[in-house]
């Protein structure tokens, strides 16, 4: 929702199946990873996206996804050759 624009966390409660208190306790978790930046305007928080964040964790994450795509092929692997192993019973 906030690729799109900037939301107040109000008008972010509807789209999710839990409180309003939820919400913001998972906005100031994306805040302190700094993915996510808050403003208070009057009584509003507005929420936005911190692009650099985001494009830092996508690299970092991209990383890991090789690594772990390349376990899990060798896995299938391991697993592929112990089934042509077996033998009927």
């Amino acid at each position: 929702m906030l690729s799109v624009s900037e939301l107040s966390i109000g008008e972010m409660v509807p789209a999710f199946p839990i409180s309003f208190v939820a919400v913001s306790k998972h906005i100031k978790a994306l805040e302190r990873a700094g993915l996510v930046r808050r403003e208070v305007r009057g009584r509003n928080h507005v929420c936005s996206l911190d692009p650099v964040a985001l494009r830092t964790a996508s690299r970092w994450l991209a990383a890991y996804e090789r690594f772990w795509n390349e376990r899990l092929v060798a896995l299938e692997d391991v697993l592929e050759e112990m089934k042509s192993q077996e033998r009927p019973h």
